[in-house]
């Protein structure tokens, strides 16, 4: 059955334009809150014997030690992750001896990064995430250079582009507002999760484009926008069934996988999602969209 897909692209666009806009924005008025790997500081893992205390408690006992803000998160049923400024070795043990103290504690890892360690892994991370952009347009540009009519190859590459920031820009939103309401910090597993985001959401765009090439060179170029609508319709239930096979495992990780694991999963849950979205519904449509403007301002000439 070929379903008409593009019939309604505007609705589609205005879908993605509303999360993207609602995305930057969070961006901008909250921005994102990184952990220590990005600006530098110290994170102690601790697994209480007994029953863990409040947050308020905890706070108490480490104050006379002037750590700034202290991030205190949960993990597990008895442990807590610390993150506040960074300490020396000397200072470390004396706060680990004063929370031994009060409660017993055993420690599960120190870690200590300092900032200019911490700014050289958010610029090399910034650089990774542009680079990576730059050569899947590029590849996909060249890979459908043998299609160049009715759309120029480079115009895959450009809107295959668009989805990839539509897949990016919006779970970066989501982690905006959560660093606002609840202090989840953007780590390394959160970028890896979102690298993987861009390669996954790519490979089910490349696949949908694949056979639109298959269909024109194999048909013709004929009606464009029929062989989109033919070509959506004979990939959309392998592009589902994919997505939906990741996403069992990872709803399980988020919600079994311990909180080392909750952001991570659920950053590739966010991902994929829009990624299956924008493959579908956003990238082969801006193809159709285009051809129509290309003819639109050739029939003004």
């Amino acid at each position: 059955m070929n379903i008409n897909f593009t019939k309604y692209a505007k609705f589609y666009y205005g879908i993605s334009g509303i999360l993207i806009i609602a995305s930057i924005a969070a961006l901008i008025a909250f921005g994102l809150k990184f952990g220590i790997e990005f600006t530098g500081g110290s994170n102690m893992q601790l697994e209480f014997l007994d029953t863990r205390p409040s947050n308020e408690i905890i706070n108490k006992t480490v104050a006379d030690f002037k750590l700034g803000e202290i991030i205190i998160q949960p993990t597990a049923e008895k442990g807590i992750i610390l993150q506040f400024r960074g300490v020396d070795e000397t200072t470390h043990q004396q706060i680990l001896a004063k929370i031994n103290e009060a409660f017993k504690v055993e420690e599960k890892s120190f870690q200590f990064i300092g900032p200019s360690v911490g700014q050289e892994l958010k610029n090399k991370t910034t650089i990774a995430v542009i680079l990576a952009l730059l050569a899947i347009t590029i590849y996909i540009a060249f890979a459908f250079r043998k299609v160049s009519k009715p759309v120029s190859s480079w115009k895959y590459g450009i809107t295959s582009l668009v989805a990839l920031i539509h897949d990016i820009v919006i779970p970066l939103g989501v982690f905006a507002v959560l660093g606002k309401l609840y202090n989840v910090e953007i780590t390394i597993p959160i970028i890896a999760a979102l690298l993987t985001v861009l390669g996954f959401s790519v490979h089910d765009t490349i696949v949908i484009f694949d056979r639109i090439r298959e269909n024109i060179l194999r048909k013709g170029m004929g009606q464009f926008e029929e062989t989109i609508n033919l070509s959506l319709s004979q990939t959309v239930g392998r592009s589902l069934s994919t997505v939906f096979s990741t996403l069992i495992p990872l709803f399980a990780l988020y919600f079994f996988g311990g909180e080392t694991l909750k952001y991570f999963s659920f950053s590739l849950i966010i991902g994929i999602t829009s990624g299956a979205y924008s493959s579908i519904f956003i990238a082969s449509p801006l193809l159709v969209s285009w051809k129509k403007w290309d003819e639109r301002k050739f029939a003004k000439k």
